[in-house]
Order: C-alpha cells, then sequence, then structure tokens
C-alpha cells in the first residue's frame, strides 16, 4: 500500500479513533436506542473481557472526498488486548499490507514503526499522529476500549441494524467526542457476539479510513515476539 509515502506525510492525517458522517439514521424513539445501545454495550464489555487475541484478514479503504479518489489495502492482522497478560498493559496490533505493495506495521502501546523492505526504510511515530498505512490500528483500537471508556468519551447514538461486506448482521453506532477533537466523529458496526468488525472514520477535512475485518479468528496464540519487526540495516526516519 504505498502512495508517494513522504507526500502522504505532508498532507494526510488520518486519526485513531473517529469514524465516518451518518449516510442515513433510522428513526428510534430516544427510550429504545438507549436500551438497544446499552445491550450493545454489554455486548462489547463480555467480548472484550473474554478476548485474549485476534487474528484476522483487513481491508482499509481511504477516501479523499476533493478528487473522489479511493485507496484499498489488504493484508492481516495480529492483535493483543491490554488485558492479555503477556500484554502488560499495553495494546499490540501488527498489520501486514500485501496490496498495493509490502509494509510491515508494528504498534506497541502509543508507538508505532511502518517498515518498507522494499526502500529499507523504517518511519517511526506516536500512533496519534498515524499516518496514510498505520491509521488502521486506529480502528483497531476500539477493540480495547471498555464500556465505561466508550460512554465518558463519546455521546453514542445507534443508527440502524445493517449486513456489512460478506453479508454479516452488525449494529451500527456513530461515536461524537464529548469535547472538542482532531476528528469529526467515530462510526463502529458490531456484530452479534460484541466484536467491531468495521470501523470508519472521518477527519475535519471529511477524509475518510474504513477498516473491515474478515476471516476472524480469536484466542489463538500469539508470540509478543512477532510484534518486534526485523528491520536490520533499515534507515529510521522519525514520522
Amino acid at each position: 500500500m504505498i502512495f508517494s509515502f513522504m507526500n502522504e506525510l505532508i498532507r494526510d492525517r488520518i486519526l485513531f479513533f473517529s469514524l465516518a458522517a451518518i449516510l442515513s439514521v433510522v428513526s428510534v424513539s430516544e427510550a429504545n436506542g438507549q436500551n438497544v445501545i446499552g445491550d450493545i454495550l454489554r455486548r462489547m464489555e463480555n467480548h472484550n473481557k473474554g478476548l485474549a487475541t485476534v487474528q484476522a484478514n483487513v481491508t482499509m479503504r481511504k477516501y479523499n472526498p476533493q478528487l473522489d479518489t479511493t485507496d484499498t489495502y489488504t493484508g492481516s492482522t495480529s492483535y493483543i488486548p491490554k488485558t492479555n497478560p503477556k500484554a502488560k498493559g499495553k495494546l499490540y496490533i501488527r498489520l501486514d499490507w500485501v496490496k498495493p505493495a509490502i509494509e510491515q506495521i508494528s504498534i506497541i502501546g502509543d508507538d508505532y514503526k511502518l517498515y518498507k523492505p522494499s526502500i529499507k526504510t523504517v518511519y517511526a511515530g506516536r500512533v496519534d499522529k498515524a499516518k496514510t498505512s498505520a491509521a488502521a490500528g486506529n480502528a483497531l483500537g476500539f477493540m480495547s476500549m471498555s464500556r465505561d471508556q466508550l460512554r465518558a468519551n463519546y455521546d453514542i447514538q445507534f443508527v440502524a441494524q445493517e449486513n456489512i461486506e460478506g453479508g454479516i448482521p452488525t449494529w451500527r453506532l456513530l461515536l461524537n467526542p464529548k469535547v472538542p477533537s482532531s476528528y469529526k466523529h467515530a462510526e463502529l458496526w458490531v456484530d452479534g457476539n460484541g466484536m467491531p468488525v468495521q470501523a470508519k472514520i472521518t477527519e475535519q477535512n471529511n477524509d475518510t479510513t474504513t477498516v473491515l475485518l474478515s476471516n476472524i479468528r480469536k484466542n489463538e496464540t500469539i508470540d509478543v515476539k512477532i510484534f518486534v519487526l526485523n528491520t536490520k540495516g533499515a534507515k529510521v526516519i522519525p514520522a
């Protein structure tokens, strides 16, 4: 997934905890909506408590409304939540993009590294300033958020019951930040088990990033060593 990375560093900023503007809103009474939201958040909380690891295929689509262009990335991800004893309170995410080009991304806690083997270069920075292909980790970060964290940081609205790609039935939630933020809002598609399987991010300039998980495998053994990229001999550039 390689654009011209340096051009992306200059013009494209994608933030973690944001999702796209509402395309349609289902008319639901406030009381019924809150009951639905409560049930979804309970499912998410119970799911998180039983989640030790996740491995999945991942598709990311970045849409630029000014140019009306979409860039699509495909690959795989491995994830260990903070609650896993092996994680020692840190979030672990690895992304291996294979199209449009090979890139490896490791996120440990608040830091990320993006390795481009074709040019033997590593871009290293903070997760909240992630650009381009590293941005998918932002959406994945929703998996580790507790019910209390979601309620504390967002005004949550139930939007609709929708089938996403692959015919998977989900609940769609809109998350509006409670304090002024560098992103507009966030949206999650949560399956019946309480797992967010799709997230969409909208920036202030209306650029969006949509991340979809498929072929999901849960609670398989993952060695934390895989999150340390083998970048021997590569040039490191702060991002």
